[in-house]
């Protein structure tokens, strides 16, 4: 019987900085207190991933029990499967709360567009609009890799819903567990582009710091 994919997919969260001092009320100094008040929440979104790992790891975990048992032995499998079902609804869960948390730090973020035409300086400002573009486009391919994430999650309730029936045919199973691989081939994509996304946004709001001559003090 082929496999269902291994999960385990971790959402690399923006990074968290502190302005050591202040002189003034500049432009770039309140898109700062924004910028970072859009960090502190998503924080809520960072605590989220080791519990959704741990309960990817279990119902793995599970799984690989259910396709090792013999047709025999059909009362475990169910057991498992309804166990299964179980952690998914928790994995869920988990996700609306990520999104929750990735939604409210966008609002937040979003404040600072109206103050890019407020930067004379127009290196800055360009620097300042690429910084505004790039989390557009992350927010955009989360809102993507949550949606095949819970595309994904309908798909395995189908497969453990389908382990249930005792009289289903293993070609049922076969096409339920490759709608299952096609479902999560979907989420790595999603997931690598949220990730590449973070790691560019985070660089480019310390270039926008350097280049504003903020005196800032980065922490992981």
């Amino acid at each position: 019987m082929q496999l269902k994919k291994t999960m385990f997919f971790v959402l690399i969260g923006i990074g968290f900085s502190i302005m050591a001092a202040c002189s003034g009320e500049s432009t770039a100094e309140k898109m700062h207190q924004h910028l970072e008040e859009a960090v502190a929440l998503e924080e809520n979104f960072a605590e989220q991933q080791q519990p959704l790992v741990d309960l990817e790891e279990e119902e793995m975990e599970l799984y690989d029990q259910m396709i090792n048992l013999s047709l025999s032995e059909f009362d475990q499998v169910k057991q498992l499967s309804e166990e299964a079902l179980s952690i998914v609804d928790e994995r869920l869960s988990i996700v609306n709360e990520e999104k929750d948390s990735i939604e409210s730090a966008k609002e937040e973020f979003d404040k600072i567009e109206p103050m890019v035409g407020d930067i004379e300086d127009q290196e800055l400002k360009d620097k300042a609009q690429e910084l505004v573009d790039t989390m557009n486009e992350r927010y955009d391919t989360y809102i993507q890799f949550n949606q095949t994430y819970i595309e994904s999650i309908d798909q395995d309730k189908v497969l453990y819903q389908t382990l249930q029936d005792e009289d289903v045919s293993e070609e049922e199973l076969k096409e339920q567990i490759e709608n299952v691989n096609q479902s999560y081939e979907k989420v790595i994509e999603a997931n690598n582009n949220f990730n590449n996304l973070t790691e560019t946004y985070n660089d480019l709001k310390q270039q926008f710091y350097e280049s504003a001559q903020m005196n800032i003090e980065y922490t992981e």
